[in-house]
């Protein structure tokens, strides 16, 4: 395929944007060569601006989960603009919205909207902190909660270290209240509670990663967080952004039936908008501004244009739950067909799914946490990202990201990319 304009669109953007895009995974870095720019999108494709149609793999980071453009989700849209695009002021659509996602999500009585993932999982911390008067969090190495601050931050000598900033802008004051564990590892979290005592305010976790690929918690473990956490009066947080929504009408808790005390929400809740949210019991949620001492606001939070297609958004899968049976067929047809590729190829590698998640690690030993899927073969990550995206399937530019599927693709698209794995296999040897 040809990427002329594409290429000259990523020089130009250069000129004027830092790294040429306005978020660094964009700018293919970790696959090399020059980033595809996108003129449009409907259903389960993407057109470029060079007038190729590719077969979309990241549904947006996960929120296109009915595919793009849907048209419940372009008429709210329309028809709200029509009425003003903000106010500033409630809205009764906001009302609406907070009520169908309590009904959707168990565990949860209320819930505040605010802007990005990255918002709601700072303002679930600060929540968290002020609920419990405990300053320390503890969160895992490889679940990426957004770029806030005390997010930053990476493992010193092991899971019973203090963290140390691993992006310039992070004080090291912030990051001594960032404690790191490792995922799946339940010791590591004991540890660093025995070393804190009646210091941990929260344990924050995307409790199905999806920021080092896909990569399910092992039997027990988040059932273990959520003991740990009663037993030391520390708040279970669940990162929900990815798979709220995604993995079933609500998320994670209800597929796996282990509950947290605040769930953080983006992406699918804002039907392709910037939305997030947070969301707990009265009791914690109860502590915010105006009710109580701690503080967060938004003068954008709750846009009617972003509550709409949010709306609509829910609306369509609380209305339509087959949608995500049909999503978990899909997704493990494309996993059975590509490792019969790669098997029958010889191929190492470990494929990792659940719902409509799934993600391809070159590498021999099963992949369960950051450690272990940093051990893929980044050359041969390459060669199949760039080999699929010839043949028109548009898969994610990092091997530390999980694929999101969505409900407009079709059987035959998935036979393509099969097909198209096979075409180019031999490259991966």
């Amino acid at each position: 395929m040809i990427y002329k304009r594409s290429s000259a669109l990523f020089d130009e953007a250069k000129k004027y944007i830092p790294g040429g895009v306005n978020s660094p995974v964009r700018a293919f870095n970790a696959v090399g060569g020059d980033p595809i720019f996108v003129k449009k999108a409907k259903g389960a494709y993407l057109y470029d601006e060079d007038g190729n149609q590719l077969i979309d793999y990241i549904s947006s980071w996960g929120p296109m989960i009915l595919g793009h453009a849907h048209q419940a989700v372009v008429d709210a849209l329309v028809d709200k603009t029509k009425h003003g695009t903000s106010f500033g002021i409630p809205t009764e659509l906001e009302t609406k919205i907070a009520k169908l996602a309590v009904e959707m999500v168990p565990g949860i009585d209320k819930i505040r909207f605010v802007n990005s993932g990255t918002e709601a999982c700072m303002s679930a911390v600060r929540l968290a902190r002020g609920y419990t008067k405990k300053d320390k969090i503890i969160k895992f190495a490889g679940c990426y909660h957004g770029h806030s601050d005390s997010f930053l931050i990476q493992a010193g000598s092991g899971g019973a270290t203090f963290g140390e900033p691993n992006s310039p802008g992070v004080t090291k004051g912030t990051a001594k209240d960032t404690l790191l564990a490792h995922y799946n590892d339940l010791d590591s979290v004991k540890t660093l509670i025995e070393e804190n005592k009646g210091e941990i305010a929260c344990i924050i976790i995307e409790p199905v990663a999806g920021n080092m690929g896909c990569i399910l918690p092992k039997e027990g473990f988040l059932e273990g967080l959520r003991q740990i956490c009663n037993e030391h009066s520390i708040l279970l947080v669940f990162d929900e952004v990815m798979t709220g929504f995604r993995l079933a009408p609500g998320g994670v808790q209800e597929r796996l039936g282990v509950h947290a005390d605040i769930v953080t929400f983006g992406k699918v809740i804002g039907g392709g908008l910037p939305v997030g949210a947070f969301a707990g019991k009265a009791e914690i949620m109860n502590h915010l501004a105006p009710d109580g001492p701690v503080y967060q606001a938004g003068t954008l939070s709750g846009n009617p244009l972003a509550m709409a297609a949010g709306y609509a958004m829910l609306t369509e899968l609380n209305s339509h739950r087959e949608i995500f049976e049909s999503l978990d067929k899909k997704t493990e047809k494309l996993h059975i067909g590509m490792k019969k590729v790669l098997d029958d190829a010889g191929i190492v590698h470990q494929i990792n799914r659940i719902g409509s998640m799934i993600s391809i690690h070159f590498c021999e030993n099963p992949v369960t946490d950051f450690k272990s899927a940093a051990h893929g073969n980044n050359e041969k990550f390459k060669t199949y990202f760039h080999g699929m995206l010839e043949r028109g399937v548009y898969m994610p530019p990092s091997a530390f990201e999980s694929y999101f599927l969505n409900d407009a693709l079709s059987y035959e698209d998935i036979d393509h990319t099969i097909k198209s794995l096979s075409e180019f296999v031999h490259e991966l040897k």
